[in-house]
């Protein structure tokens, strides 16, 4: 007798068994799509994600320490390397003060006088910074500094710790007469310095900063004692 085929009904294959093809699938054509590149352009499935992100360069370096700037040309001798050692805690201090000013002071006079200190020493810092990192040499710390090792102890014109804690303090226009006084002694300290500068000195952006310094700050001083004689007590 002859047997007979039955026909046998089609079964819908189980859903694991077409799925793993497609992601296959999906995953060949993202990685068709999209290709990592070692510029930092988007990588693949990262919603515009980069590889690398390069960091942004700032003015702040870390705490206490000032942000690097360009190293200067030209040759340098001791004294100009101690010109931007000294300067620069002298200056982070001046800044330190004009900040004061700016949030304590009542006379407006006195806080237009500590705005331009500060936009002009705080470029300044910056600058000495780049000297000395570009010459090897150290960069002193900024911050809680009252002392200057270049001159054997000596701060030039420099508010003592208890002096800035007396500012601090003060209030109204004994606050304005204490600041503007601290302040002419430190523009006469640093005045001083660039005149050393200009004497034992060599290297030309050094030279010019001094000078610098020299013809900005002595009419600030001028500025702060006709401010000074108009202050009351």
């Amino acid at each position: 007798m002859a047997l007979t085929r039955r026909s046998l009904p089609l079964r819908p294959l189980p859903l694991r068994t077409v799925a793993l093809p497609a992601a296959l699938a999906a995953t060949l054509v993202l990685a068709a799509c999209g290709t990592g590149s070692e510029d930092g352009r988007d990588m693949p499935g990262m919603g515009g994600m980069t590889a690398s992100t390069p960091a942004t360069s700032g003015t702040q370096g870390a705490a206490g320490t000032p942000a690097a700037g360009t190293p200067a040309a030209g040759a340098k001798t001791a004294a100009d390397i101690a010109f931007a050692t000294d300067g620069i805690p002298h200056h982070a201090q001046a800044v330190e003060m004009a900040n004061m000013a700016l949030a304590q002071a009542t006379d407006a006079k006195v806080k237009a006088v500590a705005l331009k200190i500060k936009a002009a020493q705080g470029p300044e810092i910056t600058q000495m910074t780049g000297w000395l990192k570009g010459w090897g040499a150290p960069v002193p710390a900024t911050a809680g500094g009252h002392e200057m090792s270049g001159m054997g102890g000596k701060a030039e014109g420099m508010a003592s710790a208890q002096e800035m804690t007396d500012l601090r303090r003060a209030t109204g226009a004994a606050f304005d007469r204490m600041w503007l006084r601290s302040m002419v002694r430190h523009h006469e300290g640093a005045v001083a310095m660039a005149r050393t500068e200009l004497k034992m000195g060599t290297n030309p952006e050094a030279r010019k900063l001094a000078q610098a310094i020299i013809d900005g700050q002595s009419a600030e001083i001028a500025e702060m004692k006709s401010i000074l004689d108009g202050i009351p007590g």
